[in-house]
């Protein structure tokens, strides 16, 4: 590694750990929550270090692959309802108008069946997750007409789902960001209710990050933009 690329890293890695302190102050987070934030923040976009392609153990075998075959849609079994942050699992009840009948007898939909009677949700285990302290709408990226493989990967390919893109770090969203001229202003992600009500202003990082970079510091905001994006 060259001397100048030693030194690109190291600013950069200042740069994100003043920016979790910066930001953790700004909103009150705990110093649990500012050293997550920082480790989340450093992911650069290398899959092989912001992936897992070891799928959690889930309940019930699923395949998208086999269900997708059909002719299924994500909108068949994933429902965005108000206020549009979260897609929603499909019911029990709705696998069973299938279920019913196809593959009644297999030991897997013998337990699906036993779910739908019990009134209980299937207990299926995450796959992606975001952090606490970011905001995230699935309701404002389908309305920019973003597509589901455009963060979840081929899906509609797996016999089961793993994690094949870094969409949970701040890396994988900053650049798609950046990719589609959105934005990429702290409040964006970081704004949360509790920093809605006791919105402070905070010092620049340009000494950390260069030039080329800016922060606006408004009542109530905190904007760090980058050349080209929009606020």
């Amino acid at each position: 590694m060259t001397g100048t690329l030693l030194l690109l890293r190291l600013k950069q890695f200042l740069a994100v750990q003043y920016f979790a302190v910066l930001l953790g102050a700004s909103v009150g987070f705990s110093p649990q929550q500012t050293a997550q934030l920082s480790s989340t923040a450093q992911g650069q976009g290398n899959s092989a270090e912001t992936t897992n392609p070891v799928p959690p153990v889930q309940p019930l075998p699923y395949s998208h692959k086999k269900h997708v075959s059909f002719g299924m849609k994500c909108k068949d079994c994933h429902t965005n309802p108000d206020p549009g942050s979260q897609m929603t699992f499909p019911p029990t009840d709705l696998c069973m108008n299938c279920h019913l009948a196809i593959a009644k007898d297999k030991p897997a939909i013998k337990k699906l069946a036993e779910f739908a009677k019990s009134k209980q949700p299937i207990p299926w285990m995450r796959v992606y997750a975001v952090p606490s302290f970011v905001y995230w709408s699935h309701r404002t990226h389908l309305e920019a007409d973003l597509k589901c493989e455009a963060c979840h990967g081929p899906v509609g390919q797996m016999d089961v789902v793993v994690q094949v893109t870094n969409v949970t770090t701040m890396a994988g969203c900053v650049d798609c960001h950046r990719e589609k001229e959105a934005s990429t202003g702290c409040q964006t992600c970081h704004e949360m209710k509790s920093a809605r009500s006791t919105r402070q202003g905070v010092k620049s990082v340009n000494q950390f990050l260069g030039s080329g970079h800016t922060q606006t510091i408004k009542p109530g905001r905190i904007l760090f933009q980058s050349p080209g994006t929009a606020r």
